[in-house]
């Protein structure tokens, strides 16, 4: 049940800023905002003043002036919650923001769980599930193409895929038990052609919309990036290179890395998520072998794998490396980095240049410790996930609870594919539909419960 109590937040970052913004959302949220704000213009309540309008005046606690604050008015139901909204734009001390919370909880309000002002507006219709948690994505995205995704999610593009689906699936499913209804007549209301290609329409966009959650995982958390190799050929410079930082250990001595280590930057608006393995190299020591055991590992999490080889080394054992990686890895896109271009042997680099490629593969002769050709490694990283090609309107799945309902849905309609090759009885036709409908309105929110909905908006920041 959606409480009725007027919520209050702060709605801008913690701690002290130019300005902060103070959030009250709930039936009183106006006639609290009027029992401490106090225009020197007119002098008129807020209550009186129109919709979607600005107010300059004062916080007062009694006579004892707090700020001076511009106050924003939102109305029901044209509002970001559904509800009665004010916004207290004031100076951004912490003691002040503090001040001014505690002047709205005295007169009736009370603190905003975290995600409540967006959870209203999910219950009071403004929104569905599916764009509420696309809120989150949008707050917490770190690259533009995570941007892109979430901006369309909320303005209703994934809604808008499953809603259709839905619609269409309800009117066969009537049709269908409404068969049940007339059974002794042996009637057929829902023509079963035209069931078959329409199931066979919703099967492809959800094979097609689970599938886009491969990609969409590596938009949202960043295009995962093993560096491996050698012991001692670069690959922790070359990390702590493109990271801009010194992150790992660099050293002449064989096996300092002994563990994976991982870090997330944000290079031209994309986000690569780095692996710095432990060397490869025979060893008798027992953690160092630990950690060239999570160096493979590693390889099977890795949309990209950058194998560091060194120039200075003969071919043939440079050769020997790629033979063994090209054995460990499963389609990834394999960028072999040649590294110490600048001291390497010329007949090395001679022959690695004439080198057969695979079509996944691509060849970048660097200098990590002098930054030699890293944007051009940078190019290669970027095209192994073409995410600049995402349209604007691409329907891309990012969220794991939407991609878990998409599967069980896609299940339920493939159930119903082979129900119609073998011609079975409406009645388990419905069902299979029925459990396709209840995934899909899990989604977006028509079939929902407290649990999920508090496991949801618990994630949310406190004033959104």
């Amino acid at each position: 049940m959606l409480d009725q109590i007027t919520i209050c937040a702060i709605a801008t970052p913690p701690g002290m800023g130019a300005i902060a913004t103070i959030r009250l959302s709930g039936e009183k949220a106006i006639e609290i905002a009027d029992s401490v704000f106090h225009s020197p213009v007119n002098g008129k309540k807020l209550a009186d003043q129109k919709p979607n309008t600005l107010h300059f005046g004062s916080i007062s606690d009694g006579n004892e002036l707090i700020d001076e604050v511009v106050v924003s008015i939102f109305k029901a139901p044209h509002s970001y919650t559904g509800e009665e909204v004010i916004e207290i734009t004031s100076h951004g001390s912490v003691y002040i923001q503090q001040r001014i919370l505690q002047l709205l909880i005295t007169q009736g309000a009370r603190m905003a769980l975290p995600g409540e002002f967006t959870q209203r507006a999910f219950l009071n219709g403004k929104m569905d599930l599916s764009q509420a948690e696309a809120v989150a994505d949008l707050i917490s995205s770190t690259n533009r193409s995570a941007q892109k995704v979430a901006i369309n999610q909320m303005r209703g593009g994934f809604s808008s895929e499953l809603s259709n689906l839905r619609k269409e699936l309800l009117h066969f499913i009537a049709m269908i038990e409404l068969e049940l209804d007339f059974s002794e007549e042996d009637v057929e209301f829902a023509d079963r052609n035209q069931l078959r290609k329409l199931v066979s329409k919703i099967e492809e966009i959800l094979r097609k919309l689970k599938n886009s959650f491969q990609l969409g995982n590596v938009i949202k958390n960043g295009i995962p990036v093993a560096i491996i190799g050698d012991t001692n050929v670069g690959k922790s410079t070359l990390l702590n290179s493109l990271l801009n930082e010194e992150k790992a250990i660099v050293s002449d001595i064989h096996g300092t890395t002994r563990d994976v280590i991982e870090d997330v930057v944000n290079i031209h608006g994309t986000a690569f998520r780095f692996f710095d393995t432990a060397g490869i190299r025979e060893t008798t020591d027992k953690i160092e072998t630990l950690g060239i055991e999570r160096s493979y590992s590693k390889l099977d999490q890795a949309t990209v794998v950058i194998l560091v080889v060194d120039t200075i080394n003969e071919f043939k054992v440079v050769l020997s490396r790629l033979v063994e990686i090209r054995k460990r890895i499963s389609g990834q896109y394999l960028i072999i980095a040649a590294n110490k271009v600048d001291r390497g042997l010329p007949q090395t680099i001679s022959e690695l240049k004439e080198m057969q490629l695979l079509d996944n593969e691509k060849l970048v002769f660097i200098a990590a410790k002098q930054n030699t050709n890293l944007d051009v490694l940078i190019q290669e990283m970027q095209k192994a996930v073409s995410l600049d090609s995402i349209g604007e309107d691409a329907v891309i799945v990012t969220n794991v609870r939407h991609f878990e309902a998409l599967t069980r849905a896609h299940e339920s309609i493939e159930r119903v594919q082979l129900g119609l090759d073998n011609l079975i009885s409406g009645d388990f036709l419905a069902q299979d539909i029925r459990e396709c409908l209840y995934y899909l309105g899990e989604i977006t929110g028509e079939i929902s419960n407290d649990e999920i909905l508090g496991h949801i908006f618990k994630n949310f920041c406190i004033g959104k």
